[in-house]
């Protein structure tokens, strides 16, 4: 994890690069990531999307949104969530194409 041109992590980084593993380590948090990850929808369109409970979808909604890993905005009535960390995105792209290797 660590080469010679950067320091070795903190105990506090460490947990929280743990901390955002664990964050993508729930499959349903992944299916949420990837019905949102070309544009912003709607907490009704995660639930069709992943075929998840509205209350499931909206307790990792809340869980991801925290972490800092989707943004939600409000139009009107309706409230949109978008990824904020693109990062997380890319993540799984190379776990993919990794495991496709």
């Amino acid at each position: 994890m660590s080469n010679k041109k950067t320091a070795p992590l903190s105990a506090d980084e460490l947990a929280r690069v743990a901390g955002r593993f664990k964050m993508l380590g729930e499959p349903m948090r992944l299916k949420i990531l990837q019905a949102v990850c070309r544009e912003p929808r709607t907490v009704n369109d995660i639930v069709a999307a992943t075929g998840a409970t509205q209350a499931n979808v909206s307790k990792h909604l809340a869980l991801l949104a925290a972490a800092g890993i989707l943004e939600r905005e409000k139009d009107g009535q309706c409230v949109y969530y978008g990824v904020k960390d693109r990062l997380a995105i890319k993540m799984c792209e190379l776990v993919r194409a990794q495991l496709a290797d």
